[in-house]
């Protein structure tokens, strides 16, 4: 009898504690850096946007010698799927952000301006301006990014202006580091 037994193979209870134990120390590492790595990837969708809009109105300010809204400029978003509510310059580039969709604002889950019932989320938002160029005044625009990407209170604040300042860095940043 003590000959069969020592012919079975097998693992022991410890050794299989042992390896569920390291085997949850590494997912306790892992999943939190995965869900900061996801929560910056999902940043990028705001910084392409800002910076396609900045691209657009640059080339608009070519054209007219003015800033103009998302409307006036051709520019929509590719997805319809976008995590970030986007606000412009409004139509004639003075004054404040309207808030019209699909003219100088983009709701999250609102895609092309078409649809996008969903409210914007709350946060710091610098105001969409326009100036028109000319009387000794340059023109100037700042179009706005807010979105909540983590499901917390915090909300994920970026702007692009006429100079193309702060796409680097965030005006409130959503993704804890």
């Amino acid at each position: 009898m003590s000959k069969s037994l020592q012919s079975q193979k097998g693992f022991t209870l410890i050794e299989l504690m042992i390896v569920v134990a390291i085997i949850g120390i590494l997912a306790a590492i892992a999943i939190p850096n995965f869900l900061q790595y996801q929560s910056r990837a999902r940043q990028s969708e705001s910084r392409t946007n800002l910076g396609g809009a900045f691209v657009s109105e640059t080339a608009y300010l070519g054209e007219t010698g003015r800033y103009g809204s998302f409307q006036e400029i051709g520019f929509v978003l590719a997805s319809t799927t976008n995590r970030y509510t986007y606000k412009s310059p409004p139509n004639s580039g003075n004054g404040a952000n309207a808030a019209a969709v699909g003219v100088d604002m983009f709701n999250t889950g609102g895609g092309s301006g078409t649809g996008g019932t969903t409210t914007a989320p709350t946060g710091t938002v610098i105001a969409g301006a326009g100036t028109t160029a000319g009387a000794g005044t340059p023109a100037m625009f700042t179009c706005n990014a807010v979105g909540n990407i983590d499901a917390d209170a915090t909300t994920d604040n970026w702007h692009v202006n006429d100079i193309k300042q702060n796409l680097q860095t965030p005006d409130q940043n959503d993704v804890n580091i």
